[in-house]
């Protein structure tokens, strides 16, 4: 059981993100957007690296951020910011997926009786 790096960078990229939304347009919405995101996201890749089938908080949050940003990535077209973490975020569902089924595939089945 190790580290969750790619959650964690994945955590830590949001988080800057809103610092950055900040820094160079002054949007508290953004700041505390990516402080509250990428907390939430810090917390599912400690889980996550805790416990591998404890991925839901992980899910939820990667699913509604990435929802969030593809709506405003289709409205403005601007890959910056929405869509780099639309992408990011849909990167992120698909490893989450990907290993989720690979684990539960690989499973031992368990007899009753």
């Amino acid at each position: 059981m190790g580290l969750d790096l790619l959650g964690f960078a994945y955590a830590a990229t949001v988080a800057a993100g809103g610092i950055m939304g900040y820094a160079k347009a002054g949007s508290i919405p953004s700041l505390g957007a990516g402080l509250i995101f990428g907390s939430i996201l810090g917390v599912g890749a400690y889980q996550l690296s805790q416990n591998p089938s404890n991925y839901g908080l992980m899910l939820g949050t990667t699913t509604t951020l990435g929802g969030l940003m593809g709506y405003r990535y289709y409205n403005s077209r601007k890959f910056m910011p929405a869509g780099l973490v639309f992408c990011l975020s849909v990167g992120m569902l698909a490893r989450l997926i990907v290993k989720n089924v690979n684990s539960a595939s690989t499973a031992v089945p368990v007899k009753s009786g």
